[in-house]
């Protein structure tokens, strides 16, 4: 059953903060179902954050459903460019978050469902959140074939993954979430995750590839909204709590104080891009030149997001040497960005003499370039 999020369920909620709430002597027992009514994948990871610095969970466990509009959401320790494809998501107005856990890429939309298990330390237990899944799912079909994996994966028939798991341990608290494929865009899936980038060598955490599986493809009975109830009471009866899903709204700062700036936090540059580990990326491309095709090499070293070491070699029959020497020292130390990249090489180009030739090989040059990124 749905309830929207009132000031009783407010009040309840406070009593599960880590602060205590002014006149509320009792602390709640028991646990909660949330659901968000947001599709943003910055403010939902925001309510994460929120739920694991603020709230009790001592006796207390949460439950939270969430999903979002097309996105990618990376591990704490990955690399964008490794992982994705940036330029076509770019294209397609597909977000890109990194979340505080560790774990693969995945990629998010309204047929995927993300599931949410917040616990004490203590309380943490990977595997039985996943077997709390079989057990919903089997509630509803049971002549599904679904397993957890050694790798705290769900197989639908031994074969194709429908879930993957990534977590989160705190000094007193820990949270672990999934992923449940239910009726996602698996063409858009499988080309939003597939790197076209060539020449990085980075020690980032690396995603496993896997074959995917809907459950809807299964059976057209197992929407969203119906593993999400499923799911809902096979957790409220398990921990002995009423079968509630309570919706809430992650902007909504008179219920999670603060929780604008985590998200605003999540939706910059310098969380997204600038915390991939140092990486470098070494390519090469060709260039027309009359009738034949001129190599253009390029190395760039990348840390914290920014370009510390740009060495792009052009014939310099093709490009005067001392062109590509101001492009490589103007673009030290610049996000390692198409939209910066842009910026300066337009700015650098002003200071060469008007050329017309030159005007062309240079929007080439800055195209390649700006195509790697």
């Amino acid at each position: 059953m749905l309830i929207p999020f009132s000031m009783k369920n407010f009040l309840q909620l406070l009593c599960y903060s880590k602060v205590p709430a002014a006149g509320l002597a009792d602390t709640v027992k028991g646990g909660l179902i949330l659901k968000s009514v947001s599709n943003d994948v910055y403010q939902n990871l925001a309510v994460e954050d929120w739920i694991h610095d603020h709230m009790n969970l001592d006796g207390n466990p949460v439950l939270f459903f969430w999903r979002n509009s097309p996105s990618v959401v990376i591990g704490r320790h990955q690399n964008p460019w490794q992982e994705c494809n940036l330029n076509l998501m770019r294209e397609k107005g597909i977000k890109l978050a990194r979340r505080r856990s560790g774990g693969g890429t995945v990629y998010h939309d309204m047929g995927n469902i993300n599931l949410t298990f917040f616990t004490t330390k203590g309380k943490y237990d990977r595997m039985q959140n996943l077997k709390l899944i079989v057990r919903a799912l089997n509630a509803v079909q049971p002549q599904l074939d679904v397993q957890a994996t050694r790798r705290l994966d769900l197989l639908l028939d031994g074969q194709f993954k429908i879930s993957g798991t990534a977590s989160k341990i705190g000094r007193t608290t820990a949270y672990h979430h999934c992923t449940l494929l239910c009726n996602t865009d698996r063409t858009f899936l499988s080309s939003v995750l597939k790197s076209p980038y060539q020449g990085i060598k980075s020690n980032a955490t690396a995603s496993i590839p896997s074959a995917v599986k809907n459950l809807l493809e299964k059976d057209p009975a197992l929407t969203c909204e119906v593993l999400m109830d499923a799911v809902a009471a096979e957790y409220a009866a398990y921990h002995q709590i009423e079968n509630h899903i309570t919706l809430i709204d992650p902007a909504d700062e008179t219920l999670f104080p603060g929780i604008n700036n985590k998200a605003r936090e999540l939706r910059t540059w310098e969380w997204t891009y600038g915390r991939t580990p140092k990486f470098s990326i070494s390519t090469s491309f060709n260039v027309s030149d009359g009738q034949s095709h001129l190599e253009i090499k390029v190395h760039i070293d990348i840390k914290n997001g920014r370009i510390q070491v740009c060495n792009i070699e052009a014939p310099d029959n093709w490009l005067p040497l001392e062109v590509c020497d101001k492009l490589n020292s103007s673009l030290m130390d610049s996000k390692f960005c198409p939209i910066e990249t842009t910026m300066l090489m337009n700015i650098l180009l002003r200071t060469c003499p008007e050329d017309h030739e030159l005007y062309s090989k240079w929007n080439i040059l800055c195209e390649k370039i700006k195509g790697i990124m």
